[in-house]
This record gives structure tokens, sequence and C-alpha cells, in this order.
């Protein structure tokens, strides 16, 4: 018996089904490894003005206890500053934070390729899952900065890896991994100050949120729909190399056509990719030096004495909102394009000029009208993020677009890296009036 048309287009129809299955299990696959790959690192910094009060009262009782116990209420004033200072700022916490993501990123792209992905992951998965361990049982701020450290080594290799990984897919699952970027932003901060705010200790909050290095491992190893060609568990040194969009749209749908090779890139043709990729690195690191200038320089200090609110829920708030801004504009891939970085740049050092006068001269009449800011923070700086990378990977070769994915994502963490040194003499300043 001869099939009917029905059966015939039933069977053309089944590849084009399990195509976009693939992709839809693909673009939520990355959603979810962008929200727990910069979980930890969203979580301590809100959590950094809570690490160093933590430090104040051990100073001040000599306890010995290994709990994080923060007095919330906001007329038990750290110092007799009227920005009610803490006597080490948070952006030591955001260098912390920082810095080995930075070392990371300047330098891992170029031996990265030899380490297999399913290895990164796990090692990121470890690492994350230490950070929260060594804040929530530390006894000392020494412990709480090196589980710091350990969340960004985390966060640093896995967003290299991750951006790397995307050329392995097709270009939506960036939406996903912006968008997911975000989401960790909001989800971290919201989670922890909400919490913290429901009457939870930040102990207990911080060992809730183990359950997120435990997602990764799932996202990534049962979500993910990867390739034939994909360099799981050996190294894409010289064998493998990323395809274009279309040819892996028709591997999901069983195309003949083959991958095409290549041998791994020399050094001078990395730094020929490097050369190429200022122009997206300089504006992306403008934007994240003057938002992390604010968040970690600025927010502590716009402190508002009439608030309902206290200090630390006023700093764990400012974080929340900014993050809420990040998830949006990271999201809206999709909707809206921003090629002149440029102008996202210019707007987000216009607000650090602007809210450097307000701590100065102390103008703004409360904490609500610094909310609407801090939104609008969030939503320049989501946006460089996600159209910065978006373009590399539209207008780099496909031969170059896996190094240069991780290549240029070290532009946003020498900003921030730039920020926190720049924060410390701003605290110093106005601690001292």
């Amino acid at each position: 018996m001869e099939p009917t048309d029905s059966d015939n287009t039933d069977r053309l129809q089944l590849p084009d089904a399990a195509g976009r299955c693939a992709e839809r299990r693909n673009w939520a696959g990355f959603w979810l490894l962008g929200l727990c790959n910069n979980f930890a690192y969203v979580v301590m910094l809100s959590a950094a003005h809570d690490i160093l009060k933590k430090q104040e009262s051990e100073n001040a009782t000599a306890s010995s206890s290994v709990t994080l116990t923060v007095d919330f209420q906001a007329g038990n004033s750290s110092n007799s500053s009227r920005y009610d200072c803490n006597p080490v700022s948070t952006a030591a916490v955001l260098l912390a934070d920082i810095l080995p993501t930075l070392v990371i990123k300047l330098f891992a792209p170029f031996v990265i390729h030899k380490l297999p992905y399913g290895f990164r992951v796990l090692f990121c998965v470890i690492m994350a899952a230490t950070s929260f361990l060594l804040v929530s049982f530390s006894s000392a701020v020494w412990m709480s900065i090196l589980g710091v450290i350990f969340a960004s080594v985390s966060a640093g290799l896995g967003e290299l890896s991750f951006l790397s990984l995307t050329v392995y897919f097709n270009r939506d699952v960036l939406e996903g991994w912006g968008s997911g970027t975000g989401g960790a932003g909001v989800a971290g901060a919201l989670l922890y100050s909400g919490l913290i705010q429901a009457g939870l200790s930040p102990q207990i909050t911080l060992l809730i949120m183990l359950v997120v290095p435990v997602a990764m491992v799932v996202s990534y190893f049962f979500l993910l729909v990867p390739p034939p060609s994909f360099p799981q568990w050996r190294s894409s040194d010289a064998e493998y190399t990323p395809v274009t969009s279309e040819d892996r749209r028709q591997l999901l749908d069983d195309s003949e056509e083959e991958n095409r090779t290549a041998g791994s890139l020399t050094f001078p043709e990395k730094l020929l990719v490097i050369k190429g990729l200022l122009k997206f690195v300089f504006p992306l690191g403008l934007v994240y030096f003057a938002e992390y200038f604010i968040n970690q320089g600025l927010m502590e200090l716009l402190f508002f004495h009439n608030s309902v609110l206290s200090h630390a829920a006023q700093y764990r708030w400012y974080q929340t909102l900014y993050q809420v801004g990040v998830f949006l504009s990271r999201s809206s891939l999709r909707c809206v394009k921003i090629r002149k970085l440029w102008a996202l740049s210019l707007l987000q050092v216009v607000n650090a000029v602007f809210l450097l006068f307000a701590v100065r001269y102390q103008f703004l009449p409360n904490a609500w009208l610094v909310f609407a800011i801090i939104l609008y923070e969030g939503l320049l700086g989501g946006a460089a993020y996600v159209n910065t990378f978006f373009f590399i990977s539209k207008e780099t070769e496909d031969r170059y677009r896996e190094f240069a994915m991780a290549a240029a994502s070290v532009g946003d963490s020498l900003g921030i890296a730039l920020a926190g040194l720049a924060a410390f003499p701003v605290h110093t300043y106005f601690c001292s009036l």
C-alpha cells in the first residue's frame, strides 16, 4: 500500500518538530545555565553589606560565633559619619568577587580549549557549592572573602565557557543565556533580600541556595541537545571546530551536509581577533565601570535616615532593583537590538556622575527616587551586555567565533575591577566627612 499524502506530510514534519523541540530545549538550557552561573556572584554582592557588618560586630564583641549575625536596625550606625559607613567599603567584597574572574578571563581563552566542556562545568559546580558553604559557616570575614573568591572562579570560568559553547548551537541561545544571567540577578538578589527580610538568618539563606549548583548539572547534562560534533569529554584543540548557524540547523534536521573542520587558532591569529574585538570590549568595559562604581562605591553611601527601611535593607533593595533592570534588558534581544554601544556607555557615565554629586550634596529627597535611577542603570547595563555578544557572534567569522566569545568576556570584568579600585578612595573621602 502506497503512503498517502497525509503520511508523507507527517513524515516530512517529524524532523522539523524534532528540530524545534531541540531548539526550545537548548534555549531553556542556556537560560538555566545563565541563571545558575551568575547566581552565586550576585548573592555575594547582595550579602556584601552583611558580610562587612559581621566583621564590625565580631570586632566589637570579640565573639567566636560561626553564624552571619547582623543587626539590621538603622539606628545602630557603624560610625559617626552621616553616611553610616562600614569600616571597609563593600568594594572589598566586589574585588574579591571580580579579580579571580578577571584573571581567568585574561588568560583562560588562550588555553581553555584544551579542557573539555564537561570537565569545566563540573569544576564550576564544585566551586559554586564550596562558596556557599564557606560563606555560610564562616567564623571570620577572611573565610567569607575566600568563599566569595570561589564564587568568582566559578562564575568567570563558567561565563567564558558557556559563551564559547553558544557557537555550537543556534544563535538564538544567546538570548536565552543573556536572559538567564539577568534572571540570576533578580532571583539571587530578590531571594536573598526576601528571605533575610522574612527573618531567616544569612547562614540558612545561603545553605538553601545550594540547590543552584545542582540545577546547573541538570540543565547542562540533561537538558541541552548538543550537535554530534560537540566535544563533551574530549579536547576541541585540533579536530573539531564550531559550525555555522546554517550547519547547526541542518544537523538538527538530519541533513547530509557535513561539518566543516579546521585546526586550532595560532597565537598571532588570536591577537588579531582580540584587536578586532576592541570596538566591543571598550564600550562594554566603560558601561560596567560606571555601573559598578555606582553599585559598590555609591550605593552604600545613599542612605536615607528617615526611611522605614534600615541601611542594610536599603542596600539590599538597591541591588535587587538593579538586577531587575538587568534582567529586563538582557531579555529584550528578540524585541530590540542596539548597535550603538557607545551611547549606552555615555548614558551610564552620566548616571555615575549624577549619583556621585547626589552623595556629596545629598539633594535627593528619598530612597524611592534612587530606586528608579538604579532600575534605569540596570537597564543600560543589561542592554550593553547582551547586544555586545550578539553582534560579536554575528560579525565574527565562523573559525574565530568560539575564541572571540570567550576573549570578549573580559570587557565587563575589567570594568568592574577598575570600579572596585576607584570605589575605595571615594568611600574613604565621604566617610571622613
